[in-house]
């Protein structure tokens, strides 16, 4: 432990801590902007600047690190002058449109400028330009770019992918795409990861909800919405309300008031998704010398793209099993336009996902297998969600509850936990367990795959199969280390779970974004408190997957199953951006 003394006040902090670090511990709160903790701590942006008695030069406290008899003062006339020039200096170069940006009340920079009582710029507007291919899911606006670094920083050293990258020099900095300049044609994963941890508008999303609006508004379409496990874990945080108040029962209420036609639970499909792709891990486990192993989930878009873009020799290796959105938009066309009567192609579905990769995987050419049109025809994120209820003028503390529809609305707790890492696996193993043994395993047998490590292992022993050893990960640079140990021979496994985003769909690039927060785990936990309380928690215990199979599907992996259910990996190529 050091003593200094920060603003008049004497304290103790552990060696190697930073001067913002030891700040914050300590009630004081030093105005910062690029820094975010554990990822981007370059000092970019100059406003944690802070003078330190002795040392002429003003020192950004974010990297900075605490030594013994320091006198720092964090708001001087000096500091606080180049604090205020520097955001300044910021300000000439973005775009101030901020009543029209989609970060406007939750931008990092508007915020600072506010309490910094910055109301214009002495210096001359250079604002750049915005070149961009706007029919993308991941949208750059470099007229709102600061220059932080935060997606460099998020792309290398968590998705470890590189796709942006720092170009010029001086006043002709710029950060953008590192292989050409058109993001589609990059192995971007389109995760998002990037937009979540972008303090300001400069990366956002395609907004598609005016396209959501046109479809409700049709007299001739009927719209049919899915909703994602892990959005009902996050969409209250705009609001402020109680995770355990917000349901998807008052969710369901909500897309009602907006307009929707039929509102339903993605974990339907989830658990459809499970009768499936656990029936063909069971195939292809008991067929051992007829496959490439291990086998690789595909539910999430963005590993799904990662995988094809970097590895795709190993494309092989991925289940067939479309995602649980694919799932539900094929049956949604075919066997519940049957039960209520309807021309399927009258039928629009709409998504609400926790993910930006899904709007880029309802568009692809191998997901329109249930009458010839898009499997999903539109996917907002939560975020659009919540746009969707503002403009509907939806005070969500006043919602109701109303039942989802029927017959795609029953889901188990093994649907639940689809959106937290290690859900899927969980999942899986369930019903996994059941069919090859003929009975219900405990539910909570598989907890070594749960929590927030990255890369977790374990092996499970299934009566009458033998050992199964799987892991599990979440963030694509794990998903590389993994990988590579795969190719070195380091490890051997029969089953594994990769999202692209780090603590799976909770953390997805489509959530709420909480500036300087990480919530994928809390959100996670809500999962898997709701799987706890859930009085079914095995897939194939669920009712209507059970009337689906015995009246539509016929089994899992049947001839019927295989057209609507799964999908062709090798059906699409991917950039490798080399």
């Amino acid at each position: 432990m050091v003593k200094l003394t920060i603003d008049g006040k004497q304290i103790t902090a552990a060696e190697n801590t930073t001067i913002l670090q030891a700040a914050a511990d300590n009630g004081i709160n030093i105005p910062s902007l690029c820094y975010f903790k554990g990822l981007n701590d370059i000092g970019a942006c100059r406003v944690c600047v802070v003078e330190i008695e002795g040392m002429e030069k003003l020192a950004s406290s974010c990297n900075t690190k605490v030594e013994e008899g320091m006198v720092i003062h964090t708001n001087s006339a000096k500091a606080r002058e180049a604090r205020r020039t520097n955001v300044q200096l910021i300000l000439a170069e973005h775009d101030c449109n901020c009543l029209t940006c989609p970060r406007s009340g939750n931008c990092a920079l508007q915020t600072l400028a506010r309490d910094l009582n910055i109301s214009s710029t002495p210096f001359k507007a250079a604002v750049p330009e915005n070149d961009w291919n706007w029919e993308a899911p991941i949208i750059k606006y470099q007229s709102k770019c600061i220059k932080c670094m935060r997606c460099v920083q998020v792309c290398d050293n968590i998705q470890s992918l590189g796709i942006w990258n720092v170009k010029g020099s001086g006043g002709r900095t710029l950060v953008g795409l590192e292989h050409g300049t058109d993001i589609m044609n990059t192995a971007c994963a389109l995760c998002g990861q990037c937009v979540t941890h972008c303090p300001t508008g400069a990366l956002s999303f395609r907004d598609d909800t005016q396209k959501a609006l046109e479809l409700i508004d049709d007299p001739e379409t009927i719209t049919v919405v899915q909703v994602a496990p892990s959005v009902r874990t996050a969409w209250m945080e705009y609001y402020g309300i109680d995770r355990e108040f917000a349901t998807i029962k008052r969710m369901a209420t909500a897309l009602r008031k907006i307009g929707f036609d039929y509102v339903f639970d993605t974990n339907f499909s989830a658990d459809l998704t499970i009768m499936e792709e656990a029936s063909e891990f069971v195939e292809r486990f008991t067929h051992k010398d007829e496959y490439s192993w291990p086998m690789f989930t595909s539910c999430c878009p963005g590993w799904v793209r990662f995988l094809k873009g970097q590895y795709p020799e190993l494309t092989a290796n991925l289940s067939t099993a479309k995602s649980p959105q694919g799932m539900f938009g094929a049956i949604a066309k075919t066997y519940f336009a049957e039960r209520i009567g309807v021309d399927p192609h009258k039928i629009k579905v709409v998504s609400i996902m926790p993910c930006t990769a899904k709007k880029k995987e309802a568009a692809l050419p191998t997901l329109n297998d249930a009458c010839g049109d898009p499997d999903v025809d539109l996917v907002l994120t939560t975020r659009e969600l919540v746009h969707m209820m503002r403009i509907h003028n939806i005070d969500a503390h006043q919602l109701e509850e109303s039942e989802l529809d029927s017959p795609l609305g029953e889901y188990t707790g093994a649907g639940v936990i689809f959106g937290a890492t290690g859900g899927v696996m969980d999942a899986a193993l369930r019903t996994a367990y059941a069919l090859v043994t003929g009975e219900n395993p405990d539910p909570d047998a598989f907890v070594n795959v749960r929590g927030m490590k990255g890369w977790k292992e374990s092996t499970f022993n299934v009566p009458g199969a033998g050992e199964v050893h799987i892991a599990v990960a979440s963030g694509l640079g794990n998903a590389r280390k993994l990988i590579e140990a795969i190719k070195a021979g380091k490890v051997n496994y029969d089953f594994v779970e990769i999202m692209a985003c780090p603590g799976g769909c909770a953390g997805g690039g489509g959530q709420p974004i909480k500036e300087g927060c990480e919530l994928a785990e809390e959100r996670g936990n809500e999962m898997w408190r709701l799987d706890k309380n859930m009085v079914l928690r095995h897939s194939h215990e669920n009712p209507e997957i059970k009337t689906l199979y015995n009246t539509y599907l016929g089994a899992p992996l049947s001839e019927k199953a295989h057209h609507l259910l799964h999908t062709d990996q090798f059906g699409w190529t991917m950039p490798r951006g080399e």
